[in-house]
């Protein structure tokens, strides 16, 4: 029986990345289980995996910014996106009691997302973690007592714990958006209605707007922007733009003309818009 492709997450089995890369890919997957997003990259990178399901922002705690140099730098493929529905809870050993707390442990994203609600209880030392099921499943592993993990529902199932707080996340309107990445660009998909584009502008006034203008006149929808410095040029800035159309003739046109705009023009992927959560 063929098994499916590799993919590697940020994170261990019952983590928010596993669930993000079972919605896009079904369930016949091979998950791979990595320490860190650089570490996703690295397995990408030697070809030990067919893909990378990377977040790349939450609708709580906003953009990923380290996750977008990564991109860049490895000049990774964008292939796809999924929106995963987040809710977060409070667990612990079976027996604890909500007063027995003094630590509570997660990804530091994922604590972010929960700040309103642990401020509430500024007793309780707030620890970071490197991937929310890890804490869960460390919590499990060493019988801590006096500490709760922050994370899903299918890691309280996995690991043995008591859920003793449900739905702790600031709004529970909570999302997370994971890009899904491919070591090469590939032609043939061209059924596709977005994509994620990576520039730069000259410093001057209106070079910015210049670009964005063009996209507009071509009734091709700028869905999102991020900038961020270039390291060591002081006033000079990579901005990272997601677009989507219905012509794609009309966005192919655009493309053209903001080449004549930009510097390090980059499209690092095209691919099928898909905002169900």
């Amino acid at each position: 029986m063929k098994k499916g492709p590799k993919v590697a997450i940020q994170g261990i089995k019952a983590c928010f990345h596993e669930q993000a890369a079972y919605k896009f890919f079904g369930q016949d997957i091979q998950p791979v289980e990595c320490t860190s997003f650089k570490h996703t990259c690295e397995v990408l990178d030697k070809g030990e995996c067919d893909f990378v399901v990377m977040a790349i922002e939450n609708s709580i705690a906003g953009s990923l910014l380290p996750n977008y140099t990564l991109i860049r730098e490895y000049n990774f493929a964008v292939v796809g996106e999924v929106y995963l529905p987040i809710q977060l809870h409070m667990m612990a050993l079976p027996g604890v009691k909500f007063e027995d707390i003094k630590f509570a442990t997660s990804h530091p994203i994922a604590l972010r997302q929960c700040v309103d609600f642990l401020d509430d209880y500024p007793h309780i030392q707030v620890i970071e973690g490197s991937d929310t099921a890890a804490c869960a499943k460390k919590i499990s592993d060493e019988k801590l007592t006096d500490t709760v993990a922050i994370a899903n529902s299918l890691a309280a199932e996995l690991y043995g714990l008591n859920i003793i707080e449900r739905r702790i996340e600031s709004n529970k309107k909570n999302y997370t958006r994971f890009l899904i990445l491919k070591k090469e660009k590939t032609e043939e998909m061209r059924d596709t209605s977005k994509a994620s584009i990576c520039f730069q502008v000259g410093n001057h006034v209106g070079a910015l707007s210049k670009v964005l203008n063009i996209f507009a006149e071509r009734n091709v929808n700028l869905t999102k922007i991020q900038s961020m410095p270039v390291l060591g040029k002081r006033n000079d800035y990579y901005f990272y733009v997601d677009v989507d159309w219905k012509n794609m003739e009309e966005y192919d046109k655009a493309v053209r003309q903001a080449l004549k705009y930009t510097v390090n023009f980059n499209i690092m992927g095209e691919y099928q818009k898909n905002e169900k959560v």
